[in-house]
């Protein structure tokens, strides 16, 4: 650390020491403050002195960490803890509990800046609760999630290293309009250049991002999160024309958007058009409606209609 930084600057690193490695002794505290043992004791006395309870043991396990009081310490996150910890709340993080991690880290800070009697029920559900994995999240890294984010706040255009599913590495220059999570994955809408199409992009596959000069205008009265649905309801190599009795309303309640686009034919009966890749899911997400339909096209649709149907049927047993 440079010599000409402040006592106050001191002070406050030295905090973040102590919430980072709770139980630090004397000499590693001096040694990451870059002073003398002395001195960082008396970094200790100035934070005890702003009513911040530092605890102390002796002994060959003690050292220092941030104790509980009625005043509760300033927390302070590295940048990488506090994306971290944003996007585990958006998401669900499933490794909350390990204090190795990011996430774990930072919440580690504020369990133990909670009164006694909350945390010790918050540290106990933290260390038994068994959350069950979401095997189709991929969670994106953070700096990149950033870099994108403040590129759709700034309006500007970037340029992306991306990989397929399928193994395919490409360059594209996109303006990106807006980052949507959908069922733990992250995307990207944005429009490609020069091609100039639309396209949702999963930020987990970017492998390399960079800021262009150049800006961009998005689309007035932008929805993302329709948008997306759309997208990833379009394309797939089954097309499916769907006829419900049901007004378009009752349709939407009981859909997802990913199966396709929905429209009145007259005030009691909707078309649905979309594709799929599966059949079988799409005929599960028609069983949702509280109304009779028909399968106007699609071949492959009506065969998994068919055989889950006849699942129903043998499931009921007989008559």
């Amino acid at each position: 650390m440079p010599h000409d930084v402040s006592p106050t600057a001191r002070a406050l690193l030295t905090l973040e020491l102590l919430q980072a490695s709770p139980g630090i002794t004397a000499d590693r505290l001096a040694d990451r403050l870059g002073v003398t043992e002395r001195a960082a004791r008396r970094y200790i006395g100035i934070l005890r002195e702003a009513g911040i309870p530092v605890e102390s043991a002796r002994g060959p396990y003690g050292g220092y960490r941030v104790g509980r009081g009625l005043r509760l310490p300033p927390l302070t996150f590295g940048a990488a803890e506090a994306l971290g910890l944003v996007m585990a709340v958006l998401d669900g993080h499933h490794d909350a509990s390990d204090p190795s991690t990011l996430v774990g880290s930072a919440l580690g800070k504020i369990v133990q800046a909670l009164p006694e009697p909350v945390a010790a029920q918050a540290e106990a559900v933290r260390r038994t609760a068994a959350p069950i994995p979401d095997r189709a999240a991929a969670r994106p890294d953070p700096d990149t999630t950033t870099t994108l984010v403040q590129a759709c706040g700034d309006h500007r255009r970037v340029r992306l290293g991306y990989r397929s599913e399928a193994g395919s590495a490409w360059e594209s220059d996109v303006d990106p309009w807006a980052v949507v999570i959908r069922h733990g994955r992250w995307y990207l809408l944005c429009r490609t250049h020069p091609a100039d199409t639309r396209r949702a992009y999963r930020i987990d596959r970017v492998q390399a991002v960079r800021m262009l000069d150049d800006a961009f205008v998005p689309p007035a009265g932008l929805d993302p999160i329709a948008m997306l649905e759309e997208h990833l309801a379009a394309g797939w190599e089954y097309e499916a024309e769907v006829v419900i009795d049901a007004p378009v309303d009752t349709a939407y309640r009981c859909l997802p958007r990913t199966v396709g686009r929905l429209e009145p034919l007259d005030a009691d009966t909707t078309r649905l058009t979309g594709t799929t890749s599966n059949p079988k899911w799409y005929a599960e997400q028609l069983v949702r409606l509280p109304a009779s339909y028909r399968i106007v096209r699609c071949p492959e649709l009506r065969q998994a209609a068919r055989m889950l149907g006849q699942r129903l049927i043998d499931a009921a047993g007989p008559a």
